[in-house]
């Protein structure tokens, strides 16, 4: 950890729970919390993973939507759920894979991550096992996928394995472009499908994806760019674990915060800390341009 950039920072690092920052070209800049190895439940963040997986065995090109896709009823189905956060599609409606990746990743439709590991790998259970083995070839040690959606408590991660899956995610053109919509149209539905980051409205933030339970609590994997001289660092955040027990509107509420608070810190703090330190670049290199109601247990 280049500790010359970590230590001019002064991070307000969130009180509880887990949490870690990189920095483009530099690498983890701090590790906060609970200890680092210990794996806490992740909810809705585990569609990161779920996305990284289908891209990779389905990779899509700039302006490809890929193929069309059959809802089954068992989706159209698990649409009408109250306990969990789903997407409105409806049995037999023919969707693009890039569609069903949006409404996988705005509104945290739990029902379309199923759906995508049925149709990628035949059942959940085996594409679950390929998700274990991504996040065992990206080293991300202290990381267990039980299911695509994160619905199961028993996914579970800790920041700094979410926070190396937020920086290989982000070299996917097509997951980095998904990730910064604020909303997606889906065919037959008035109503634009939103986001439910809404770290994204503050200037530079670029994604990722929320994730609240109430076993998980608040969880919130973040990037942001922020002005470096004449270009742009990328930043990456994970906040884990905040408010657990609670409803996970208010956990959600509490890792928004709890980022807010980071990235203004990073804003305020960052070019200077990188100046002082010889704009240090040995890390690791990142390899990708800058671009741009209360419910239980499914939270998003």
């Amino acid at each position: 950890m280049p500790r010359g950039v970590a230590d001019r920072l002064e991070l307000p690092w969130p009180k509880e729970g887990q949490a870690a920052i990189a920095v483009e070209k530099v690498g983890a800049v701090g590790v906060a919390g609970a200890p680092a190895r210990q794996s806490v439940p992740i909810a809705s963040l585990t569609k990161v993973m779920t996305a990284y997986v289908i891209l990779k065995d389905h990779p899509l090109k700039d302006g490809d939507d890929g193929p069309v896709i059959k809802v089954d009823e068992r989706a159209a189905a698990e649409a009408h759920s109250l306990s969990e956060s789903t997407a409105p599609v409806r049995q037999g409606q023919m969707l693009s894979q890039r569609k069903l990746l949006e409404l996988m990743l705005l509104p945290s439709g739990n029902n379309v991550a199923r759906l995508l590991a049925r149709w990628d790998s035949g059942s959940q259970r085996k594409f679950t096992a390929k998700m274990n083995a991504a996040a065992a070839r990206l080293g991300m040690a202290h990381t267990t996928y039980t299911g695509a959606s994160g619905f199961e408590s028993t996914t579970r991660s800790t920041a700094a394995d979410q926070l190396t899956l937020a920086r290989e995610a982000m070299k996917d053109p097509t997951l980095r472009a998904t990730v910064a919509l604020r909303s997606t149209k889906l065919p037959g539905h008035a109503e634009p499908v939103r986001n439910t980051n809404k770290l994204l409205e503050r200037p530079g933030v670029i994604g990722l994806k929320t994730g609240s339970s109430t076993p998980a609590g608040g969880n919130l994997m973040w990037a942001a760019e922020i002005p470096d001289g004449k270009k742009h660092r990328v930043v990456y955040g994970v906040v884990l674990s905040q408010r657990v027990g609670t409803s996970p509107a208010e956990g959600n509420q509490a890792a928004l915060a709890g980022s807010g608070r980071l990235l203004d810190a990073l804003q305020e703090r960052l070019p200077a800390a990188l100046a002082a330190n010889g704009d240090n670049e040995d890390g690791d290199r990142d390899g990708h341009n800058t671009g741009n109601g209360h419910k239980n247990e499914g939270g998003r």
